[in-house]
Order: structure tokens, then sequence, then C-alpha cells
């Protein structure tokens, strides 16, 4: 089983990047995959996470990646939040740099997926 959680607003506090959840939702059991995959129908990438008995897909949708490119060029750390809790977003930058490089001009992505990605993370 698997259930989606949507990243819609960012705050930067010092040398971290916050994505605020749509809904509240609490990270206390949940462990960071370091995994992200990407969802071309919805414009997100998608952050893996996990409990004991389902995986959690984070989606970082298409309206907040200046945010997210703003904060691999400042090697910022990531972290999801809802009221009380968070998690640490671990190898995001990694996995996000390498989905950035396979998209690139890679039409199996959908041509809006990856005139977005050219667009905001590779300025073309």
């Amino acid at each position: 089983m698997r259930k989606k959680i949507q990243l819609k607003n960012t705050e930067k506090r010092d040398e971290e990047l916050i994505l605020h959840t749509e809904e509240d939702f609490s990270f206390s059991d949940l462990r960071a995959t370091g995994q992200v995959i990407v969802d071309s129908d919805a414009l997100s990438f998608v952050y893996l996470a996990e409990s004991d008995d389902e995986f959690i897909y984070l989606y970082i949708p298409e309206s907040i990646w200046g945010d997210i490119h703003t904060a691999i060029q400042q090697n910022l750390i990531v972290k999801a939040v809802s009221g009380d809790t968070e998690m640490i977003l671990e190898n995001i930058q990694d996995e996000l740099g390498y989905l950035i490089e396979n998209i690139e001009g890679n039409s199996n992505y959908g041509e809006e997926m990856v005139n977005k990605v050219e667009t905001i993370f590779l300025s073309k």
C-alpha cells in the first residue's frame, strides 16, 4: 500500500529548505529511503519514504522546483515538515541530479516534463 503526500510550500531557514505538506501528516514513524522517482503525468518528482507497512510518496510539484534548484545549488538540507514533525530528505540532491541529467532531451518522460526540467534546472 502507498500514501501520497503533496509538498506545496517552501521556506528557507538558515541552511535548510523546508517543504511544507498540504495536509497534516506525521513523519515520526517514517524512514527516508534516499530515492526519488518521477511522475511525469503529475509534473512531479516523488521522494520515497517508508513506514513498517507502507510506502509514502512525497510529491514535489513543478511549482516548487525553483526553490529545489536553489537548494541544490546552495547545498541546503532539504526537509519535509508537517506540524511538529519533520524528515530530512536524504540523498535528494544526488538523486535529483541523476534524474535531471537523465530527463534532459529524453522524450520518454513526456515533452512537458522535459521542457519544465530543462527550463528550471538547466536554464534552457
